[in-house]
């Protein structure tokens, strides 16, 4: 783990949508540790400053990138790269899906806009192993059909079940229209031995929880992503505290039942 930004070069840039980029990333120099699913970098734009992204490819999948959407300044200096620019990278940081402890077991991932990127190398690495994994299920929501992340790849995928829903659909939209948890009552998974793995927008990840829970998966079987301020990334400027948690360190995934009484109460 770098504390401080260790220099990469864009070998590769895929725009996602009209905000949304996936920068692939080589190490200039010395390489960092490998990313597991789940954990995050802070990634740097030289003169801007720097952000937190979760990897949506770690190096056992295909090399280091993260999924960016421009939402602010350093956000939009990033998705402005050009293959060849460098842009800082430290981490790895936070801990992991955990996926390990679905061996066995059907794997249900559920996530809301771009929430399907920090959960693409938990899927790959799942479908890497069919012999290890019950049936995989992949649930995606989107607010339009333009804003659905990687839809080409994300319907390639040899899953049990995989859907898609909008809130918002076009002309041409034929698909699912609501809240992603609609598409629960079709997918193949046996709830008592089901491991979820959830990330989104936090209404989205209750929802979800919640509605898995109805239909009986085990609340400490739910892996919610959660996002706050992290600056540090290091557990030392508080700025990413949920309680008795700091993100940066125990996080950013929990279980559900780490995260729930924590979410029901107002913060101010």
């Amino acid at each position: 783990m770098s504390g401080v930004p260790v220099p990469h070069r864009v070998v590769g840039r895929r725009p996602e949508t009209a905000d949304t980029v996936t920068l692939r990333l080589e190490p200039v120099g010395a390489a960092l540790p490998d990313f597991a699913p789940g954990q995050f970098a802070m990634v740097h734009c030289f003169g801007r400053g720097e952000v937190p992204v979760s990897a949506s490819s770690v190096q056992s999948t295909g090399g280091l990138a993260h999924t960016i959407r421009s939402v602010g300044a350093v956000t939009a200096g990033l998705c402005a790269t050009r293959v060849g620019d460098v842009v800082g990278v430290r981490g790895p940081y936070g801990n992991t899906w955990a996926l390990e402890r679905a061996r066995g077991r059907d794997v249900l991932v559920v996530a809301g806009g771009i929430g399907l990127a920090p959960l693409r190398p938990l899927v790959l690495r799942a479908l890497a192993e069919p012999e290890a994994y019950g049936r995989v299920n992949v649930l995606a929501g989107a607010r339009t059909p333009s804003d659905v992340i990687g839809r080409r790849e994300l319907e390639s995928w040899p899953t049990a079940f995989t859907g898609v829903t909008v809130d918002r659909p076009d002309g041409r939209w034929r698909g699912d229209v609501g809240m992603v948890t609609q598409l629960l009552g079709r997918a193949h998974f046996e709830p008592a031995r089901t491991h979820a793995f959830v990330c989104g927008p936090e209404p989205m990840i209750r929802a979800t929880a919640r509605e898995l829970a109805h239909r009986g998966v085990p609340s400490a079987h739910v892996r919610v992503s959660l996002e706050r301020n992290m600056r540090c990334a290091t557990g030392h400027c508080g700025h990413c505290q949920l309680g008795p948690l700091l993100l940066c360190r125990t996080g950013p995934v929990v279980s559900w039942a780490q995260a729930e009484p924590l979410l029901s109460v107002r913060e101010l």
